[in-house]
């Protein structure tokens, strides 16, 4: 018996196989080879078109088949991770009326902001924990504002998730968490957020009805199965967005359990027990997938958009080679060169506006550039302390809100790929880091089981899930890194004062 888990991220949809017996990865697939492209045909705009994903689902799903890692009756449940805080609106055919709006367009930041200083902080703060923001039901109503025409053909408004979901069951369902992260939840309630879709003059009947993370959302149709080369009838089982999906696969669950992750951009989800919130929604807190009410789950998440989008920048722009080898060598020459880069700064903002920096989008920054010192080792250098040094402002804003962090799991990928990246982030963080050999899919494809009621507990799903490394703090370093941060803070004010 297999589980089948598909990530659908704004770069590439991967797939991996999970045997449901031992736990262990049988399979993986991932489409296309190069990234995404993400379309901004405006500064601040950022759009995908969702039948794009599709075809590289399918396209994925082909990739395990051609390597003959399942027969299709084995395949037992379907579980889907997607890129979070998108907008895809469908007509009644369950056609996209328009390009996806995804979770790095900046464009309706404005339409947050009105809506907070209307709806007031003692409104939105207990009962939604987060400012309505840039997130899914702000792009809702920019749409109806800016393309009118267009607005009036909406049958429903999705989540890339429920996107995919929809293509495989013909099913239009959501999720609690993912009702939370567009902003469309009432944590006092608990259920669907009527106060901010009034607020916006958006009918409650765009937005799907939600159901449960582990639940069956649906079976897949003939067309889907003949179109991923399975069976028809498979249940759709589990959908949760990539964090708290990223957060799942490295078994975080539970208070004081952190997850980390550090692709195109750079993300820290920490679970608490109760609802808590940021007075000023520099950091978001949304329904954790193993949340009920009788045993409550929430995750409290920061975001720097520019941590390995800023990476594969400065790869090209060094002309180093695509792929591994290219970022092998560029973890290398980062790594000969002392803490602190020889006094050059970098300041990761580029790829849109930043949550952590109040919806500002100051750009990317390079400080202390001396042309008879600097060589690309320490561009690189910059690169990753800065990224980490944003990511630990992110981390102050969590501990004071009274977020417990003890260990934090990371997926051995991306940034963390880099020795001296996990060991800055520890040491920076103090904090254990944890490593470990899984991802986004195979953590869809956990919660596959789950939802589907094959393993008799979520515990249960992890078996065999052991940590590759372990990177304790560098105690001989704290005081280094510590100094260097509050310079790089006090550069940040400066740049945005």
């Amino acid at each position: 018996m297999k589980l089948l888990g598909f990530d659908v991220g704004s770069s590439s949809v991967k797939a991996a196989l999970i045997d449901a017996g031992t736990g262990s990865l049988t399979a993986r697939a991932t489409s296309p080879a190069r990234e995404l492209r993400i379309h901004s045909p405006r500064p601040g705009f950022a759009e995908q078109a969702p039948d794009t994903w599709w075809r590289h689902v399918r396209s994925a799903a082909g990739g395990l088949k051609r390597q003959n890692a399942f027969r299709p009756e084995e395949i037992a449940a379907i579980g889907i991770s997607y890129q979070m805080h998108g907008l895809v609106v469908v007509d009644a055919r369950g056609r996209p009326l328009r390009p996806a709006i995804i979770w790095c367009d900046s464009r309706a930041v404005e339409t947050g902001k009105q809506a907070f200083r209307a709806l007031g902080a003692e409104v939105c703060l207990p009962r939604l924990l987060n400012s309505p923001g840039n997130f899914t039901a702000s792009k809702l109503k920019w749409v109806q504002e800016n393309e009118p025409e267009l607005y009036a053909r909406i049958d429903k408004a999705m989540l890339p998730g429920d996107y995919i979901a929809m293509k495989m069951t013909g099913e239009t369902v959501t999720t609690f968490s993912g009702l939370s992260e567009q902003i469309l939840f009432d944590y006092i309630k608990q259920k669907q957020a009527d106060l901010l879709l009034d607020y916006y003059g958006i009918s409650p009947a765009l937005i799907p009805p939600p159901l449960p993370s582990f639940s069956p959302q649906g079976r897949l149709t003939p067309e889907a199965a003949s179109a991923l080369g399975l069976l028809p009838g498979i249940p759709v089982t589990y959908r949760a967005g990539d964090q708290p999906n990223n957060a799942l696969s490295l078994r975080v669950l539970d208070p004081g359990e952190v997850a980390a992750t550090a692709g195109t951009s750079g993300v820290v989800y920490g679970v608490a027990d109760r609802p808590l919130y940021d007075p000023l929604s520099r950091v978001n807190t949304f329904v954790h997938v193993n949340h009920n009410t009788e045993r409550p789950r929430y995750g409290t998440l920061l975001c720097v958009n520019g941590t390995g989008i800023l990476y594969s920048w400065l790869r090209q722009l060094l002309g180093l080679a695509a792929g591994p080898g290219g970022y092998q060598r560029m973890n290398e020459l980062a790594g000969g060169v002392e803490p602190g880069a020889a006094g050059l700064t970098v300041y990761p903002y580029g790829n849109g506006a930043e949550r952590t920096l109040d919806n500002r989008n100051p750009g990317a920054g390079l400080a202390g550039l001396d042309f008879n010192i600097h060589t690309r080792s320490h561009l690189l250098r910059a690169a990753q302390e800065g990224i980490v040094f944003a990511l630990n402002f992110g981390l102050d804003i969590m501990r004071e809100m009274g977020l417990s962090i003890r260990t934090v799991r990371a997926g051995k990928t991306n940034m963390f790929l880099s020795g001296l990246f996990a060991e800055l982030f520890a040491t920076t963080a103090g904090t254990r880091v944890e490593l470990y050999a899984t991802d986004g899919a195979q953590g869809a494809a956990r919660g596959a089981g789950i939802g589907a009621g094959i393993f008799p507990d979520i515990r249960s799903a992890f078996l065999g899930l052991k940590p590759l490394l372990a990177v304790e703090p560098r105690r001989e370093l704290e005081t280094v890194y510590r100094e260097l941060y509050q310079s790089w803070r006090e550069g940040l004010d400066s740049r945005l004062s």
